[in-house]
């Protein structure tokens, strides 16, 4: 009779074991880290739940604990430890960044850092390295960098100190939000190919668990990208979702000190085009039709049509009452302009008619399709 409850136990404590995917790698804690890792090498991965990084490297860690800790006789433990639980121990081992491996070797008290590439292949070699008494990597192979950033979630408890200094690319999103997963991996592609760049990171914030941050900077859509320094937010990103787009913004906003104000006080080449900004768009505007384009420098669709912007200007040069236009919503001078232009992605395309938006061209950015636009909007009497 206890046969068949016995097989449903079994049952049970195997679905429960299944839940966990590590079932091989142990897990140590402040208490049985300084018991257990003495007794025997242990290769561990210092580590945090939120990590991005550590969450890919999870897998592959479960596999390598599965070949090494299959029974008691192994020459070495693979191990983890939580870094948000456990912050005393990762501090007594100077893990400032996540994950962290160390290979502690039996009788040596100073762990050696693992910094190779993340895959079995590497590890498995950086193990054998050890396991046959290699105590320091070779001062004439190549260290590869480590990362100093990478993809970094913020919280209500870290979010002001960690912004408060420096540059910051922060993406404020919500988990059901169908934009945000589909931005999710170009942010997390642009967050590795700018991990080891000490003067910007990239973050996220997820909006539905740490609403206050989101509220303090007035976020109302998801997803929002915010360019932050020094703690105050400096510009809404509002370009395409592209990694060549994101990149080409970041690139633009670090070398933004000196080159806004170049290009304020700069004057422009010939153009057929007129540049309007706060200081003279009202004036601008105010008497017959003037076909504006609401632009960023960084933005890909803004480069490739300004050619073409550049031609429709010519196509009116000496109509009196047709201006071809643009304005830079990176300028200092224009931030507010294009927030009141309720402009919200680059580049936008507006005709005023007497000091009035009357539409908003959506077409095809053809020169022959932006040009028979601006006809249709002329009156017959100006033609």
């Amino acid at each position: 009779m206890m046969w068949p409850i016995w097989l449903c136990f079994v049952s049970s404590v195997v679905l429960i074991v299944a839940h966990d995917g590590d079932i091989h790698t142990i897990q140590y804690t402040s208490d049985t880290f300084s018991i257990e890792v003495p007794k025997n090498n242990h290769f561990v991965m210092f580590f945090a739940p939120w990590c991005g990084h550590c969450n890919r490297l999870a897998p592959t860690w479960e596999l390598l604990a599965k070949e090494y800790n299959k029974d008691e006789s192994s020459k070495v433990k693979i191990a983890k430890v939580d870094c948000t639980t456990d912050t005393s121990l990762c501090s007594d081992h100077d893990v400032t960044g996540y994950p962290t491996l160390k290979f502690f070797k039996n009788g040596d008290t100073e762990a050696l850092k693992f910094r190779g590439t993340r895959d079995l292949a590497s590890l498995t070699s950086f193990i054998n390295e050890q396991l046959g008494n290699a105590h320091q990597e070779r001062d004439d192979v190549p260290k590869i960098p480590e990362p100093v950033n990478g993809l970094v979630e913020l919280t209500e408890e870290t979010f002001m100190k960690h912004v408060e200094t420096g540059s910051h690319f922060v993406k404020f999103y919500a988990p059901w939000c169908g934009h945000c997963q589909k931005l999710a991996p170009t942010w997390d592609a642009l967050a590795k190919a700018l991990e080891h760049d000490t003067t910007v990171t990239i973050a996220k914030v997820d909006c539905t668990v740490h609403r206050s941050v989101c509220n303090d900077f007035d976020i109302k859509g998801y997803p929002t990208l915010l360019w932050i320094e020094n703690g105050k937010k400096v510009e809404k990103y509002q370009g395409q979702r592209t990694d060549e787009d994101l990149k080409a913004f970041v690139k633009e906003k670090l070398g933004s000190s000196n080159s806004v104000s170049a290009k304020e006080t700069e004057p422009e080449p010939s153009s057929p085009v007129i540049s309007y900004s706060g200081d003279n768009f009202d004036h601008g505007i105010a008497k017959g039709i003037s076909f504006t384009k609401f632009f960023a420098p960084w933005c890909g669709h803004c480069k490739r049509l300004a050619p073409t912007w550049e031609e429709l200007g010519v196509k009116f040069v000496g109509n009196p009452y047709v201006k071809i236009a643009k304005v830079d919503c990176t300028l200092d001078s224009s931030k507010d302009l294009c927030s009141q232009q309720e402009v919200d992605g680059f580049p936008t395309l507006f005709l005023y008619r007497d000091g009035e938006k009357i539409a908003e061209y959506t077409g095809s950015r053809t020169l022959d399709d932006l040009y028979e636009f601006v006809i249709k909007h002329i009156p017959h009497d100006e033609l």
